[in-house]
């Protein structure tokens, strides 16, 4: 069983973001084998009521955080075989509800208070490495940097690997999911998306 994890930080119903995320899943799961089943979930993290981090300086371990209840979500994350995830550009980075949880992942290195390991400042608490890919939705003048860099480091601290990014331009910020009529974009997700599927095949054969 392969698990799939898709988390949008759009705020916004059928946005492009979440087109664009749910056409790399669809490829992945198109792409791969018959033999392998795949458990997707999709998440949009506008709809979940997640707090933000309160640098509480503290190791939560063993926990993962104090703070109300997302451990789903952490729990997701520590199980999934492959993330995807999302944003539209804010301010030259990441939407707050897409931040937010990025933030709140601080806790899966938490600070090498024992001295356990010389190698690490901080504790891995993720062992293996995932594939990955990042969707990332803005403007036609849009600086896209900001925010690939926002998640690139994300990607890093949680152990998975950047294995593309789908970037779209839309003409028009005030319409929604205008990338359905952008062809090239819409192609490139589904690329990607058999790129993870092989992969994840030749992962799954290690």
């Amino acid at each position: 069983m392969i698990k799939m994890l898709i988390l949008s930080g759009s705020p916004v119903e059928n946005s492009s973001t979440d087109i664009l995320l749910k056409t790399i899943a669809d490829s992945i799961k198109s792409n791969l084998s018959p033999n392998h089943q795949v458990e997707a979930t999709f998440i949009k993290l506008n709809e979940r009521e997640i707090k933000s981090c309160q640098a509480c300086g503290e190791s939560p371990s063993p926990k993962i955080c104090f703070y109300d209840d997302i451990a789903d979500l952490y729990t997701k994350l520590l199980e999934c075989d492959c993330l995807l995830f999302g944003s539209p550009v804010y301010f030259d980075s990441v939407s707050a509800q897409a931040k937010l949880l990025i933030d709140r992942c601080n806790c899966f290195r938490p600070p090498d208070y024992a001295n356990s390991d010389e190698s690490y400042k901080f504790i891995k608490v993720l062992k293996k490495k995932r594939p990955g890919a990042m969707v990332i939705v803005g403007g036609e003048q849009t600086w896209f940097e900001g925010a690939r860099r926002v998640i690139a480091g994300f990607f890093k601290w949680i152990e998975v690997t950047n294995e593309g990014m789908v970037q779209y331009g839309s003409p028009d910020y005030t319409l929604k999911g205008t990338v359905v009529n952008h062809s090239v974009t819409i192609k490139a997700a589904e690329q990607l998306g058999k790129m993870l599927a092989n992969k994840l095949e030749c992962q799954d054969e290690e």
